[in-house]
């Protein structure tokens, strides 16, 4: 999937919730509990620009009731664990402007293991055309656990077609312990890693690996992430060349040179670099969303999703780290004590 069609979660999620009504999860994933809770239905502007329920209850609630949508019969089907169960259309008398959708949806995890998804929902005309896409990250689902939860699309843009339909466009999943995070609790490592959406152009892609020292003692770098490429089923893809550089792919991106220390004080970020071609000539293309990335030789692995479309050039670059002092933490984060 190009890197310019995607769309960042956190963005995605602020965008599109200031102008819509809907529910948010109650319980990131269920968790260990098992149990599915859900919240009462908020006004967008009740939810922190993440996507998630604010830590006190809103004050603001709206005050109709959203008309149920006739669902169309494909809803009902599961797509890797996911099914529509619902979709409201909300008006002006909910305390909105316009008109937003949403959709309600059960997840079950399949895996053995609890895992955080990522689910990309598209709102369809009664053409079937696509309106708009929205993106919805359900945490720490446990094994075999069914929970509910309701994406929500904002009002649509111009003369934009009325949304008649909802469909399950992509599941992504990561384990657990290894789900990446821009904002919020410090994990146990004391840092905290995440990719960019990144940039797309002529058939060249770069997505930034951010790495934020969040905990309490300096952290010292030297050299590149260790990546692992892996399919939609998390299996190691293989035949793939990781080279040390992004000079290889393309110059001029910023992730050339060699390894130089560095030392991130408590708040202070690192970047590296993916860089790729899509380009297809003989040979089936190569398609991995996963990457499992390694910030140090002694770090725990965490998995990221960028999407790698690498046609048939069997090359990922990668840049070292190198201190990036542009970074401020989003609010809302928690630094490891």
């Amino acid at each position: 999937m190009p890197t310019a069609s995607r769309t960042a979660p956190a963005v995605l999620a602020a965008a599109l919730l200031l102008a819509a009504c809907g529910s948010q999860n109650g319980s990131p994933g269920g968790g260990a509990g098992g149990g599915s809770v859900r919240a009462e239905a908020l006004c967008p502007s009740d939810l922190s620009p993440y996507g998630s329920p604010p830590s006190s209850e809103p004050s603001v609630r709206p005050s109709g009731t959203p008309t149920a949508l006739p669902l169309p019969s494909a809803g009902g089907t599961v797509e890797d664990g996911v099914k529509i169960t619902a979709l409201y259309a909300w008006g002006p008398e909910s305390g909105c402007a316009g008109v937003a959708y949403s959709a309600d949806f059960e997840l079950t995890n399949q895996q053995t293991e609890t895992a955080t998804y990522t689910l990309t929902f598209g709102f369809l005309s009664a053409s079937g055309g696509a309106v708009d896409n929205a993106e919805h990250t359900v945490e720490a689902v446990g094994p075999e656990r069914t929970v509910k939860g309701t994406v929500v699309m904002g009002e649509p843009v111009g003369n934009a077609p009325e949304v008649t339909g909802v469909e399950v466009i992509k599941v992504r999943s990561v384990p657990g312990a290894e789900a990446s995070s821009a904002s919020g609790t410090c994990p146990k490592s004391g840092m905290r890693l995440y990719a960019d959406q990144g940039d797309a152009a002529m058939g060249l892609r770069v997505v930034g690996l951010h790495l934020v020292n969040c905990g309490t003692r300096p952290l010292q770098l030297n050299g590149y992430p260790k990546l692992t490429v892996q399919d939609e089923d998390h299996h190691t893809v293989d035949g793939v060349q990781i080279l040390q550089g992004t000079d290889q792919i393309s110059t001029g991106l910023g992730g050339d040179g060699r390894p130089q220390p560095v030392v991130l004080r408590p708040g202070e970020a690192a970047l590296a670099q993916l860089a790729w071609r899509n380009t297809t000539q003989a040979g089936a293309p190569v398609n991995a969303p996963y990457v499992r990335v390694w910030a140090t030789p002694g770090a725990d692995p965490v998995t990221v999703t960028p999407e790698l479309d690498l046609g048939t050039t069997g090359k990922l670059g990668v840049g070292p780290w190198r201190k990036d002092a542009t970074h401020r933490e989003p609010a809302g984060t928690t630094a490891r004590p």
